[in-house]
């Protein structure tokens, strides 16, 4: 038996549904918040985790990413927003919340800032409440809170993903599936192929697995799950490819020359094929 931690976020419960009822590949599975996850992944854990890119980079020599199963793409960055019609800027914000320091929202932050913002953490779906109840304050939205924030009386300051589009003309890549490099490569390998016959089945979508989806998801309504899923679950996630390789090695190579992460040593950073 193998154990795996993942995030409660729809594009995940989606990847991992089949998979953890593969009674021929047995597995245990605990779900976290994505902060919570990349601070076990600096503790090598879970022999597979879901982690952001940004704390991958910090811990390549402990992980290795798989192919499959990756939230990275076009369109689906983070966004900082405040409350509307505020006017408050990165110019004079009182308070700016993040949904983690080692999220690649922050990293993305960081680098449109040039690290000069003073952040403070907190859980993801914690933002948009007080960014509503406070004057001056800015937050980074990140998972479903992009398609509610502004019904919610929210507008856009901007869109970090966008900008990271538009300047470098990769997709962003915000989060990954790693397998611990103490995993035999056979074992890794395996894993890799069951994961990707699981985002396969899938996407016959039965009534079960959108009951496991809604009861773990922070937002229950089935349209905004969808849209979750069908943002995040795409042709990356099937296999990174030569496209997604080269975004997630840019990202990594734009972090070390900014001095907020150091160069990792030469190890490989995607597990590959078989």
């Amino acid at each position: 038996m193998i154990s795996l931690a993942y995030s409660p976020c729809p594009n995940d419960t989606f990847l991992f549904y089949h998979l953890i009822r593969n009674t021929n590949y047995p597995v245990k599975e605990e779900l976290y918040d994505v902060e919570n996850l990349n601070e076990f992944a600096f503790q090598g854990k879970f022999p597979v985790t879901k982690l952001s890119f940004a704390a991958y980079f910090h811990i390549i020599e402990k992980y290795i990413l798989l192919e499959t199963g990756s939230a990275l793409g076009r369109g689906c960055g983070p966004i900082l927003v405040r409350k509307k019609n505020s006017k408050t800027d990165l110019n004079d914000y009182k308070q700016l919340y993040i949904p983690g320091m080692l999220t690649t929202a922050n990293l993305l932050l960081s680098l449109y800032t040039n690290g000069t913002q003073k952040p403070t953490a907190l859980r993801y779906d914690e933002i948009i409440p007080k960014v509503l109840s406070e004057e001056g304050s800015l937050g980074v939205i990140i998972h479903e809170e992009r398609f509610t924030y502004e019904e919610r009386g929210l507008e856009k300051v901007v869109d970090l993903g966008e900008w990271w589009e538009e300047s470098t003309g990769y997709p962003i890549p915000l989060g990954a599936i790693a397998i611990r490099r103490d995993i035999p490569r056979d074992i890794s390998l395996q894993f890799q192929s069951n994961l990707r016959e699981s985002l396969k089945a899938a996407y016959l979508e039965p009534k079960e697995m959108m009951d496991y989806i809604r009861s773990n998801s922070q937002n229950k309504d089935d349209a905004v799950i969808k849209s979750h899923i069908n943002l995040y679950v795409n042709d990356f996630t099937k296999n990174l490819g030569n496209e997604g390789h080269g975004a997630v090695e840019y990202l990594l190579k734009r972090a070390i020359e900014a001095g907020f992460i150091k160069k990792p040593t030469s190890q490989a950073l995607f597990l590959g094929e078989s």
